[in-house]
């Protein structure tokens, strides 16, 4: 891969803590980037003159703003066609809308339609990393892995388990699914920009048996990471905690078997316990935070505040299927909105907030030390954000009256529609072409 010398308008955020994040702007970037790595990052007056830039391919970027790619921390490989099946709660949701899905994953030309769909959605989003809930069928799983590998993204994904409350054809027992997880596994953990995780459906959709198997699958493969669901929706936290009555809570029915970990992202967590929320931090253990699906099934607000303040580490999912749609743009809005509704049981929280949601928090939350943000060291993980002439977004931000200004009205506004181009590794896995842009107001006047 040849040496390239950016020249953009960015906008990153570093580093945390939420409810206090800070943003960084710069109106002239020069970013270097060598074998899909930022070398080197600095003023374009600076770094432009380097020696090490003399023979470097220069691409200039500053009609649009340049952001970090998105990282997405839970989002539903076969629900894409389900996304839509509004007026449900989440279990009546799951049996006419999700599982029916889920089923067809058993028909590989199906399942490799739905794979191309996924992750031409994701890249279309400009999310460049994703944590992936797989399908119940090793081959379909095979299948994702395949186009996950041909795409370029960053992709995360597993085996979905569940031995009871699923429809029939959906169900595995604790040996299969640790032989064929395993598999798995060993044949795609670690490969390029792949890593696999064990992901048993949810506890109301397990035995303790399964969750065994689960543990001991993690065991084998050294390094897998576990994602699973946690606190979504009251009835199916009073029907977990029938399924279990020897653990204390929901999270308990993981913990006991040993599964939460720094390497563990659990979705929702919409109505946690206190004892929860402490478990979860000491254990290092993440949440995803999927704010449209907790609107779109009734499932309730967010308490974030409530995480942040114990420790718990928290980034955005979407939640496709249950959520409406890949672009985490849209979620962080939606986050945004939710801390509102909470009032002062809720976090309030700044455009740069809601940016290391999207970026630097996921990165964290799946072991990514590379990306999140645009500094030197880091993989070249990036979207150009470019809304077309004539588009509210594009008027806007012209008139920003600030860095942070103008973020917000990217989240307000912005669509997958805005994005020009998304690289993961320097590689560009993503192009819109679009009508070019009237240049913007300049951001060091701004910030």
């Amino acid at each position: 891969m040849s040496t390239t010398l950016y020249r953009a308008r960015a906008l990153d955020v570093p580093s945390g803590p939420l409810g206090g994040a800070v943003l960084r702007a710069d109106e002239d970037l020069a970013l270097l980037v060598a074998d899909g790595v930022i070398t080197r990052r600095g003023p374009w007056t600076e770094v432009s003159r380097a020696p090490e830039a003399s023979d470097a391919v220069v691409q200039d970027l500053r009609a649009g703003l340049l952001l970090p790619g998105f990282v997405d921390t839970h989002v539903h490989f076969p629900q894409v066609r389900a996304i839509g099946g509004l007026g449900r709660p989440l279990l009546q949701w799951l049996e006419t809308c999700a599982l029916p899905e889920e089923a067809r994953m058993a028909e590989p030309a199906y399942a490799a339609a739905v794979a191309e769909e996924l992750l031409a959605g994701l890249a279309a989003a400009g999310t460049t990393t994703a944590l992936v809930f797989g399908a119940h069928f090793s081959d379909a799983v095979e299948t994702l892995f395949t186009a996950a590998e041909r795409s370029g993204l960053r992709i995360t994904a597993g085996l979905v388990v569940g031995d009871r409350n699923l429809r029939a054809d959906l169900h595995t027992d604790p040996a299969t699914a640790y032989e064929e997880g395993l598999a798995l596994a060993q044949r795609w953990h670690g490969r390029g920009r792949l890593r696999y995780a064990v992901t048993p459906r949810f506890s109301f959709a397990t035995t303790d048996e399964m969750l065994a198997s689960c543990a001991a699958l993690v065991d084998a493969a050294p390094g897998v990471r576990f994602t699973s669901h946690l606190n979504e929706n009251v009835r199916e936290v009073a029907a977990v905690a029938e399924l279990f009555p020897q653990a204390g809570d929901y999270l308990d029915t993981y913990d006991r078997h040993g599964l939460l970990t720094p390497r563990s992202v659990l979705a929702h967590n919409v109505h946690p316990t206190d004892a929860e929320l402490a478990r979860l931090a000491a254990s290092g253990t993440s949440v995803a935070h999927c704010p449209t699906s907790n609107a779109s099934l009734g499932s309730g607000l967010f308490p974030m505040r409530r995480h942040v303040e114990v420790g718990v580490e928290v980034a955005l999912g979407s939640d496709v299927g249950g959520g409406t749609g890949f672009c985490l743009l849209k979620e962080g809005l939606q986050a945004y909105f939710a801390q509102q509704l909470l009032g002062a049981a809720g976090l309030p929280l700044t455009a740069a907030d809601v940016l290391h949601l999207a970026t630097a928090a996921g990165a964290r939350a799946l072991g990514l030390a590379e990306v999140g943000h645009l500094s030197e060291g880091m993989a070249f993980d990036a979207v150009l954000l470019q809304p077309p002439t004539g588009t509210t977004l594009e008027a806007v931000l012209r008139h920003a009256h600030d860095a942070d200004d103008a973020l917000a009205k990217i989240f307000a506004l912005g669509t997958p529609g805005d994005i020009a181009s998304v690289w993961v590794g320097g590689e560009m896995v993503n192009r819109h072409t679009a009508t070019p842009t009237t240049p913007m107001v300049p951001l060091t006047t701004l910030s």
